[in-house]
């Protein structure tokens, strides 16, 4: 089949998302003006360079973590575990700007190195980062879109010790749970190493 975006679809459900997948997902923590921890998982998020390092999430409007990234300036993104899938999942509930998910999933966090807002203490790694841009893009038709985008320029790693082997960060102990389409997750499968052509296959070291 095909179609064109404007046009209806004619399945049950919406594909893009599905087509787009798995994703990573950016579990966000944030602290508001009030120093009110915040924590939320976002279907859309990746990093977008390595140098310098950035990442970013986009947000359905401005919801709780976009707006304190904007008013703080920093936001934490939190690796997400397979085993960490039901309290992530916690963490999506529509709670209100003066409830923090933190404490509505009962998780422990832990005060950030390099930016005042908290990362969840056991996730196998974190990215602390301080906003340098938040768009809302443009669309084709000269409308804006409905998301938001905060990027992010990384200044500082957590990584927790038991997840480095020979000198690299362990992905498959850290084993990731991945966003796909509709109600859908996946679970990291089998690793396997390409080299590039002419390159190094572990890539520059930074």
């Amino acid at each position: 089949m095909f179609y064109r975006a404007d046009e209806a679809h004619g399945l049950a459900h919406n594909p893009f998302k599905a087509i787009v997948a798995p994703r990573p997902i950016g579990w966000i923590s944030t602290i508001s003006t009030d120093g009110i921890a915040n924590l939320a998982p976002y279907s859309f998020f990746n990093a977008i360079s390595d140098t310098p390092m950035m990442v970013m999430f986009a947000s359905g409007g401005v919801k709780d973590s976009a707006r304190n990234a904007q008013e703080t300036g920093v936001f934490t993104y939190n690796f997400v575990s397979h085993s960490a899938r039901d309290v992530m999942n916690v963490t999506s509930a529509p709670a209100p700007p003066n409830q923090s998910e933190f404490e509505l999933a009962g998780l422990p966090m832990v005060a950030g190195e390099t930016v005042p807002c908290p990362r969840v203490r056991d996730v196998p790694a974190a990215l602390e980062c301080q906003v340098t841009n938040i768009i809302q893009p443009d669309t084709i038709s000269g409308d804006k879109a409905a998301y938001v985008v905060v990027i992010g320029e990384v200044t500082g790693i957590f990584i927790d010790d038991n997840h480095i082997a020979d000198g690299r960060f362990d992905l498959a102990k850290a084993d990731p749970i991945m966003r796909a389409g509709y109600r859908d997750y996946m679970r990291g499968g089998k690793m396997l190493e390409l080299s590039r052509p002419g390159g190094d296959p572990n890539g520059p070291k930074r």
